[in-house]
């Protein structure tokens, strides 16, 4: 077997981008003890050196607590290492063995039993699919009882670059282990409180032990959203770890964050040419380097991250106006002002073409601060890119505007939350945040959050007395729950049994509230459409028009919701059945 010690590995050809060994240390606790390729060029497979931006990943890839389970599951979000707005995708599976069980002993392991984790990081969201390749390799890790034989992490790294690609996200290989059903089954009617509470972008904490419950029941509510695992969270963990005294200030100066700055394509921007991705679906905004990620293999896109020279041509940059608190953070996200382009494109005085053009016809950088913001958006017939007022979300996105920018903006998925992040959760540059945690010290500081899940008992904690106002269900929303409810229920102990069945099935509880989401979308795009929206809730849908993800999709044409009802599925007259079911509610 191979050992420890072996040459470099080479750039990254696929999704995944490490393979790691993540142990605990009596005396220096959670710490990374081998990486395939190394996390930091030039340095070896089994160095505990860590990128400054991913200073937490010990603490994700080991949770906390870890030492009361045998083994268990985690997915954690990490920020990206440069300028590329793609948030990296944690999948950590941790085993532990007794000590006296290992062939081979090492110096430093002295207690009775021993902790590690196996965790792949990969560019791709197939949470699921990765989870169950991990755990038969860390089972065959394990039962090796001898750590310094890591020759199986490489073949796992060889084999899921080779066997996964970007292709899997369109299939249900994207839902893997995410079961709606269950949700439904152990939430029922409250389920539609969580999809309402992430629509208004509020502070949602859930809370259980052990770890692989949280984070299956957090992103299981995430899927309820069209397109939201596939292409959604691309942007969803844009955060600055607390910085060390031995930050290196070279990489401040050179790699600037990404909520400081926006990256166009200059060559793009030239050639006027971003139009529509694969599959139907475009890239909103199409500022980011993501639309030429999507043709473009897996390293050769990290190579064009922090501003580097790419294949397309030199990357521009938009400075976006500095936060100093929540409520600036707001508008100063949403707006570009359109000098700062015109400013980029006459320093590129070679570029003289249609994009450049109009940009010099916008206002100088002299004028007021509300010049109208900037969205590059293709055009439906020609497929060219036209700059047009509108709000970006830099998210690819259906014909219906899926998924919504929710995960955008500072508003953070951290599926686990190691204590180590607890600042995160009062930080000013932190929007708001859907999180998961196992530590009880997260469930007790109650005034960071909107609302608390509390997964074990299904119980959904809303402080605010106004919020809990605007969350309580219609008519409407009751039979909607219902509906799923009974659904779920009366197919419990047959159908499913062969896996057969769709109504009441994972599938059919996602297309439902797909149906639900679009009939909502529909009904905001009507004239006099008051008596509609009532029955999503009026107070509801005035608290949702104030949000990020609405102010985008609202900002950008989507024809195909004409043919979208525009009412609420479950509409009608109030009888008496209606009574019964909200008496039988406790919200």
């Amino acid at each position: 077997m191979e050992k420890r010690g072996a040459p470099p590995a080479p750039a990254p050809r696929g999704p995944v981008l490490h393979i790691m060994v993540v142990g605990f240390h009596h005396k220096k606790g959670c710490q990374v003890e081998f990486s395939y390729p190394p996390l930091k060029p030039g340095e070896g497979h089994d160095s505990h050196s860590l990128p400054e931006e991913w200073k937490y990943l010990p603490f994700l890839a080991l949770p906390d607590g870890a030492h009361n389970y045998q083994e268990d599951t985690v997915f954690f979000h990490l920020p990206p290492r440069c300028g590329d707005r793609t948030t990296v995708y944690g999948v950590s599976c941790y085993r532990q063995i007794e000590a006296k069980a290992l062939k081979v002993r090492q110096a430093d392991i002295t207690r009775e039993t021993v902790q590690k984790s196996v965790c792949v990081l990969s560019q791709l969201p197939l949470y699921g699919l990765l989870q169950a390749k991990l755990q038969l390799i860390t089972h065959a890790y394990f039962e090796e009882k001898d750590f310094t034989q890591i020759s199986i992490l490489k073949e796992l790294y060889d084999h899921m670059n080779t066997s996964l690609g970007s292709t899997l996200l369109e299939g249900s290989q994207a839902y893997l282990g995410l079961s709606p059903r269950d949700l439904v089954l152990h939430f029922r009617h409250k389920v539609l409180i969580l999809f309402k509470l992430i629509l208004l972008e509020k502070k949602v904490l859930f809370y259980i032990s052990p770890v692989n419950r949280l984070v299956g029941a957090l992103m299981t509510v995430l899927s309820l959203f069209p397109g939201m695992i596939e292409h959604g969270l691309t942007d969803c963990s844009q955060y600055r770890p607390r910085k060390s005294i031995s930050e290196d200030a070279g990489l401040q100066e050179n790699t600037p964050w990404l909520d400081d700055y926006v990256s166009v394509s200059a060559a793009a921007n030239s050639n006027t040419n971003l139009g529509m991705g694969k599959g139907g679906r475009k890239m909103a905004g199409n500022h980011s380097l993501e639309g030429q990620k999507a043709n473009m293999p897996f390293s050769q896109s990290e190579k064009t991250c922090n501003g580097a020279q790419s294949s397309s041509g030199t990357v521009q940059r938009l400075k976006v106006p500095s936060r100093t608190s929540p409520a600036s953070s707001e508008s100063d996200w949403e707006t570009l002002d359109p000098s700062i382009l015109e400013e980029s494109n006459l320093k590129e005085g070679e570029h003289k073409n249609t994009a450049s053009e109009q940009a010099e016809n916008l206002p100088s950088k002299g004028m007021s601060s509300e010049s109208l913001p900037i969205t590059v958006q293709p055009q439906a017939n020609t497929g060219h890119t036209v700059l047009v007022p509108g709000l970006v979300s830099g998210l690819e996105e259906d014909q219906y505007g899926m998924p919504l920018a929710i995960f955008t903006k500072g508003y953070l998925c951290l599926p686990y939350m190691a204590l180590q992040q607890h600042h995160l959760l009062s930080d000013v540059t932190v929007r708001g945040f859907v999180a998961g945690a196992t530590n009880i010290l997260f469930r007790q500081q109650k005034h960071l959050s909107d609302a608390i899940v509390e997964i074990e008992d299904a119980h959904v904690q809303i402080h605010d007395p106004e919020l809990r106002k605007i969350l309580n269900p219609t008519t409407a929303d009751l039979r909607f729950a219902d509906y799923l409810v009974k659904h779920v229920t009366e197919n419990r102990d047959d159908v499913f049994l062969d896996g057969t069945g769709w109504e009441g099935g994972d599938e059919w509880i996602r297309a439902q509230f797909s149906v639900y989401l679009h009939a909502l979308l529909a009904a905001v795009l009507q004239p006099d459409n008051e008596k509609t929206l009532s029955d999503f809730g009026t107070a509801f849908v005035a608290a949702w028009k104030n949000t990020h993800n609405y102010r985008v999709w609202n900002s950008n044409k989507h024809s195909a919701l004409a043919e979208v009802n525009a009412s609420h599925p479950f509409q009608g007259q109030y009888s008496v059945s209606d009574v019964k079911l909200r008496l039988s509610q406790w919200w």
